[in-house]
């Protein structure tokens, strides 16, 4: 590593405490919202209360291996999609918010 080069290093994270908690509160109140009526996508387990990252990486494995010990093929395509929110039209995830979720 060359400690030189600016690009050596990983950003910090902008946020202030309070954006961080305004988040936290926001997050809270939309699980909140969302769990009652069943509309969080089961496949969105690190959202949900008492649940993981890992939860994500154990079904993962557990499926190719299921699919493996079936004779199946499995193949695991990873995307960075860190920077995918930026092209959204927030118009069309508002209402689309609204009219799915009631939000």
């Amino acid at each position: 590593m060359d400690l030189a080069n600016c690009k050596s290093y990983r950003p910090i994270s902008n946020l202030s405490v309070v954006s961080k908690t305004v988040e936290r509160f926001v997050t809270w109140q939309l699980i909140s919202h969302l769990d009652p009526w069943k509309l969080m996508p089961e496949v969105q387990p690190p959202y949900c209360a008492n649940n993981l990252t890992e939860t994500v990486v154990l079904r993962v494995l557990s499926d190719i291996l299921s699919a493996l010990d079936r004779g199946d093929f499995a193949v695991l395509m990873l995307l960075d999609l860190s920077a995918a929110f930026d092209t959204v039209d927030h118009e069309t995830l508002l209402r689309r918010l609204e009219t799915s979720y009631g939000i």
